[in-house]
């Protein structure tokens, strides 16, 4: 039994691994679970069957699928790496989470930075931990706990962590005012100064155990549901202490690298998915690229 909020670490499996290979791990459930954890844009399809058929050959029995994924959060790979700690995490929302990238086409920020971390030879892992929708200062009964209370089970608890680069902020800045089911009776309006305290106290208990944190700005929000000019205040004044505080290792500006020049509260033409909020492909791989590869 695993309790609510806990997690199992299953046996080490001997397995020769390249750069940027793909895994498929099969889970079998003898009865029913219950209320299922999982993690809502997995952009990568999940395949689900009745019974048994962990050692069938060949795929016919699954005919549902899933773009979701479901209990298993992550592998640990360990091996004769030179550093000991070798892991970047990239902490963040939506877009981290790569909401509006292709499916399939592993088209997330994280991984054009782990393509390029390859290709550089550097060698070091890419874990994404974004969650569509996550805060924070604000735990949602939709999009989960507070980035500051996650923080230390996503960053502070992984193996090997050497760097966490946070991207947290920009749904506390464009729902500061909304209301509704996924926001509790606590959900009030924040003014920068507290989104970033949230912030510093991240960076606190990163440096607490030797972790380097890197800050990104928040992106471009105008497609962001009840958009607003007081948004966008907001925004600027919290991009502003990212860029100018000093208070992070490194900086690296999603905002400059995903904004329209012309309109630099809204992403430029060809960076937008569908939505006119969330960086497509070519956003993606943009701030990718804004990445300085030697701050990691």
């Amino acid at each position: 039994m695993i309790p609510a909020g806990g997690e199992v670490v299953g046996d080490a499996v001997r397995l020769s691994t390249s750069p940027l290979e793909n895994l498929v791990v099969t889970l079998y459930f003898a009865g029913s679970t219950g209320p299922a954890t999982f993690h809502r844009v997995g952009l990568a399809t999940s395949y689900r069957a009745t019974g048994n058929h962990l050692n069938d050959v060949l795929a016919k029995a699954y005919r549902q699928s899933s773009e979701s994924s479901y209990f298993l959060s992550g592998v640990d790979v360990s091996g004769p790496f030179r550093e000991r700690r070798n892991t970047v995490v990239a902490l963040g929302d939506s877009a981290t989470d790569g909401v509006g990238s292709t499916p399939e086409a592993h088209g997330r920020y994280t991984d054009g930075l782990a393509e390029r971390l390859v290709a550089a030879r550097r060698n070091l892992g890419v874990v994404n931990a974004g969650i569509a929708g996550s805060m924070l200062l604000t735990s949602s009964s939709c999009f989960g706990e507070k980035g500051v209370t996650r923080f230390r089970r996503d960053v502070l608890d992984r193996p090997g962590v050497r760097t966490v680069i946070v991207e947290l902020g920009a749904n506390d800045v464009g729902a500061n005012w909304a209301t509704g089911r996924c926001f509790p009776p606590s959900h009030k309006p924040v003014s920068a100064r507290r989104i970033t305290e949230g912030y510093r106290a991240l960076i606190r208990a990163a440096h607490g155990r030797g972790i380097k944190v890197i800050g990104a700005t928040l992106v471009p929000l105008r497609g962001y549901p009840g958009y607003s000019a007081k948004v966008e205040r907001l925004r600027a004044e919290v991009n502003h202490w990212i860029r100018t505080s000093g208070a992070y290792d490194a900086v690296v500006d999603f905002d400059k690298a995903l904004a329209d020049p012309a309109h630099p509260d809204r992403p430029r033409p060809g960076y937008v998915y569908e939505d006119g909020l969330h960086p497509n492909d070519a956003g993606y791989q943009a701030i990718a690229n804004a990445v300085d590869l030697s701050e990691l």
